[in-house]
């Protein structure tokens, strides 16, 4: 009898563990790199404000633009991305807004960001004058409105992926932020250093894209283990073009 009740315990538990094996989750991983420039970083051009007085005031020592910001050979503002390898998965929209734009110093900062289709980011204005804010979008609906307010802040979003969507500004031509627009959170933009972490990714292969507005695009494959961090590097060739 004993031994016909050991069985049965045993087989029980078999069918528990078979049962809970599906309902434990992989552990997310990450992706890192650092983005490199192979030669001289193009010099930076200084920018005429000289047309709006409240924005030279605010520079009163210049301002060189921020196309390229290039420190020890490590390139800042590059958008990088998983491209391919989700497959059909869906990724619920974060709560709350995104990173935000502020127009301050006559400059939008920072000047890319990431956002996921649908999802709120919020734009400011810092600044004791008039700026504008156009959105050039190719698969989403534009918007252009004054901000002529210091404090004044707007909610806007993109309906629909697209990598980049440019904003600029009418009134001062010398500024631009770039929109990175995904349907997935999978993605995360250069720092100051060149490093760039994009985290909770799940485990799998895929393509990644790194973007940057004047030296293009490349691509890389990673592969992320179950809770471990892929590495993959990218090196652009300088280009004012």
């Amino acid at each position: 009898m004993r031994s016909i009740a050991s069985a049965r315990w045993v087989a029980l538990l078999a069918a528990l563990v078979t049962f809970a094996l599906p309902l434990i989750a992989d552990a997310a991983g990450s992706i890192t790199g650092t983005i490199k420039l192979n030669g001289p970083a193009p010099q930076r051009q200084a920018l005429d404000m000289s047309k709006d007085a409240n924005c030279q005031a605010l520079n009163q020592n210049g301002r060189l633009d921020d196309i390229f910001l290039v420190k020890d050979g490590k390139v800042q503002n590059v958008f990088v991305y998983i491209k391919e390898g989700l497959g059909d998965q869906t990724f619920d929209i974060s709560a709350g807004s995104a990173t935000h734009i502020d127009q301050t110093n006559c400059m939008f900062t920072p000047r890319v960001i990431g956002v996921m289709a649908g999802q709120e980011f919020e734009i400011r204005n810092s600044d004791p004058t008039l700026h504008n804010v156009h959105s050039l979008p190719s698969a989403s609906r534009a918007f252009n409105n004054a901000m002529p307010f210091k404090g004044m802040t707007l909610k806007r979003k993109f309906a629909a992926p697209e990598v980049m969507v440019r904003i600029k500004c009418d009134v001062h031509p010398w500024m631009a932020a770039w929109v990175g627009v995904l349907r997935h959170p999978f993605f995360a933009v250069s720092g100051e250093d060149g490093t760039f972490t994009i985290s909770n990714v799940p485990p799998g292969t895929y393509t990644i894209e790194a973007w940057h507005e004047k030296m293009g695009t490349q691509t890389a494959s990673v592969t992320v283990a179950d809770g471990s961090a892929a590495a993959a590097d990218f090196t652009f060739k300088a280009s004012a073009e």
